[in-house]
């Protein structure tokens, strides 16, 4: 096989699995918060944000794994725990054991990604990467809005829907193991000094935990409340796949938006935005009608805020600190989402079911607040250094970000 057709192919292979995967992660999300809400835990905040935990960890160290066992191993690794942890989740229903499993799919979740996109960065021609990358990210958006139709039809107090996301993910180990591919040379980054990415850019760390906190909430909560709302389960699937696909459309748009103006008062109005539709949301029917608009702006505006407040990021850093700053922006932003749940969960409590969406607007209200007052008492940057990127809507940084690689024979293969 010529060497092109040889290298389309490996980059074809890892696209489609990972996309097989998206499609697994976007059904398992809202089954794994309508599940909870039926079995009333006693700690559903923390079975909720435990995958979030798992996930910041798990983009945070598995560059680490990756370069001690080699990219194919590494990927057989992961995708096999999310397996095993999802098979062991009706086996075991409890929040105490739900909290342990979730935290583990979401570290092996991060570590297929991670594995992934640093594969596809590192062989993928220079000329081609942009092309790569924005096949991948359409295959990742269109996944995890298909994901969301299975719940239409999905028995969700079954064993089925598990075994179906074991299915998914072994159809994706079994097609990247036995692929003919070369995996690449992994090379670890230069660390940040801590405090220097709060010094240059203190209002892209404070957006990305809100943003964290606002996704976090939105995703594990918000079918939740459509559930407890008396709303048709045909329906929560309709309106979280048009908050995803919002999400997608939104990015060029606002995208061009931000490398034209200040990326602070696209924050605050991207804040705006977000907030005036929540709040939307609690008062107005729940009709289909109203929910699928409303639906596209919440996904729109949330999936935006975390490519604005990085690309601000790193307008205020050196070229060769991309790397590490990706690095801090997910830590910041996993912490946000493991928070989100947890207080957006105690708020319903206290407000009601509509307390979620009360929170969610107040974040992204605060978020309004501080990138106006930033934005009016300093001048923006000269020139925008790094334009704004596609992002995926979970978990909201590209992994590749995290370790820098070369085009040599990897040593674990």
């Amino acid at each position: 096989m010529p060497a092109g057709e040889s290298l389309r192919t490996q980059i074809g292979t890892l696209i489609i699995a990972t996309s097989i995967i998206q499609l697994a992660n976007g059904f398992f999300s809202t089954l794994v918060s309508l599940r909870v809400a039926i079995e009333n835990f006693n700690a559903s905040g923390l079975v909720l944000s435990a995958y979030f935990a798992g996930f910041t960890l798990g983009a945070l160290r598995s560059g680490a794994i990756i370069e001690r066992i080699g990219h194919i191993r590494a990927y057989a690794a992961f995708a096999g725990l999310v397996a095993a942890a999802t098979a062991v989740m009706p086996l075991l229903v409890g929040s105490q054991s739900w909290v342990i499993l979730r935290a583990l799919i979401g570290f092996g979740c991060a570590g297929v990604f991670v594995t992934t996109e640093s594969w596809l960065s590192a062989k993928a021609p220079p000329s081609e990467r942009g092309r790569v990358f924005s096949i991948y990210m359409v295959g990742t958006f269109l996944a995890l809005a298909l994901g969301q139709l299975l719940i239409a039809r999905a028995d969700i107090e079954a064993v089925s829907p598990f075994n179906m996301i074991v299915a998914l993910f072994a159809v994706a180990l079994v097609m990247v193991t036995t692929a003919r591919v070369e995996p690449p040379q992994v090379n670890t980054a230069a660390a940040l000094p801590y405090g220097a990415l709060a010094q240059a850019a203190p209002i892209a760390l404070v957006g990305c935990a809100l943003s964290g906190l606002v996704s976090g909430a939105f995703y594990a909560l918000v079918p939740a409340w459509m559930q407890d709302q008396g709303v048709e389960r045909p329906t929560i699937a309709l309106f979280m796949l048009v908050a995803v696909l919002g999400g997608f459309v939104f990015q060029i748009p606002v995208g061009r938006f931000s490398d034209r103006f200040d990326r602070r008062i696209v924050l605050a109005l991207l804040g705006l935005g977000f907030a005036v539709t929540a709040f939307l949301m609690v008062f107005s029917p729940h009709e289909l009608s109203e929910l699928l608009p409303e639906a596209g702006l919440l996904g729109g505006f949330m999936a935006t805020m975390y490519p604005v407040c990085a690309a601000h990021a790193l307008d205020h850093m050196p070229a060769d600190g991309v790397v590490a700053v990706s690095g801090r922006l997910i830590l910041v932003s996993g912490l946000g989402s493991v928070l989100g749940p947890l207080i957006g969960e105690s708020l319903m409590t206290h407000f009601r079911i509509d307390g979620v969406f009360y929170f969610m607007g107040a974040a992204a209200l605060l978020l309004t607040l501080v990138a106006s007052l930033a934005g009016w008492m300093t001048p923006s940057p000269k020139q925008q250094e790094m334009p704004f990127e596609i992002l995926t809507p979970q978990a909201g940084p590209l992994a590749h970000d995290q370790v820098e690689y070369s085009d040599a024979p990897s040593r674990g293969g």
